[in-house]
């Protein structure tokens, strides 16, 4: 059965509470994959937003989340993590009576401070999606609790598959970890392409030059590891000659501690998740 037939038919609709660039590329991905648009529905208050969402996609879509959220199955709940707590709590008492499963994708709001917010005793399946979601490129890791059933997790990774593969976390505090690779990760690479193609420059390369080749390396690089059974260290050794160039440059990231300081962002992008969830309770 094709991933969108499980996640959506008529008989059991979607609501999407909150709209934005996460949200749309979500229902994006589950259109383009032949799921009913009309089993999709939108609380979106900006009007803006709920325009080019019917527009784009011929989705449903309200201004008001209880009106969308009444009579679906399942909630996906993408609005900021500031707001999810009024959010949650002004749709409590409709979750009481529907008991649906909630997928959120708010970084640092937990499934217990969900279900709480929520009124108890709820399906809650957290999802930490990566911006590449937003060309069908990204990687989600997922975390259930204990009152989600095998079919409701299986629908929210079907949801979920719609912007890339999934990824299921056993313990809910390796959440904060997923949030510091993958879903942070994305800046980590371009902040690594913004050196390199300042260094190429500095080397006497033109902007575009440097933009070109390294853009390319890196989306060749990416393409190798996902394509290849091969772990990363076997990759990297097979393309470092001994006493050639790319030696010489390896061995000068080593030598500044370049993996002790990709341990200390992660560690450090991690121990902030831990933080944001702490500060909502």
């Amino acid at each position: 059965m094709p991933a969108s037939d499980t996640a959506l038919s008529p008989l059991s609709p979607v609501a999407f509470i909150g709209g934005g660039n996460m949200a749309r590329s979500l229902i994006g991905g589950l259109v383009a994959r032949g799921g009913d648009a009309e089993a999709i529905r939108v609380a979106e208050p900006v009007e803006v937003l709920r325009e080019a969402l019917q527009r784009d996609f011929g989705v449903p879509c309200y201004a008001n989340a209880a009106e969308a959220a009444t009579g679906a199955s399942v909630w996906l709940l993408a609005v900021k993590p500031q707001v999810m707590r009024s959010v949650c709590a002004a749709l409590a008492p409709l979750a009481q009576s529907q008991r649906p499963l909630v997928i959120s994708i708010a970084a640092g709001i937990t499934a217990r401070q969900l279900d709480l917010w929520l009124g108890g005793d709820q399906a809650v399946v957290r999802a930490m999606p990566n911006t590449p979601a937003l060309l069908g490129a990204g990687i989600t890791g997922l975390y259930a609790n204990a009152a989600t059933a095998e079919p409701q997790r299986a629908r929210a990774a079907a949801l979920l598959d719609a912007v890339g593969p999934t990824v299921w976390i056993a313990e809910e505090a390796q959440m904060d970890a997923v949030t510091a690779v993958s879903g942070s990760g994305p800046a980590y690479v371009f902040l690594l392409a913004q050196a390199m193609q300042a260094a190429g420059v500095a080397q006497g390369l033109t902007p575009e030059a440097a933009r070109a080749l390294v853009n390319q390396t890196l989306l060749g690089a990416a393409t190798m590891l996902t394509h290849s059974d091969e772990p990363a260290e076997v990759l990297r050794a097979r393309v470092t000659s001994p006493g050639g160039t790319t030696q010489a440059a390896i061995e000068t990231f080593e030598t500044g501690g370049f993996h002790a300081l990709v341990e200390a962002a992660i560690a450090a992008a991690t121990r902030r998740g831990r933080e944001l969830s702490a500060a909502n309770d």
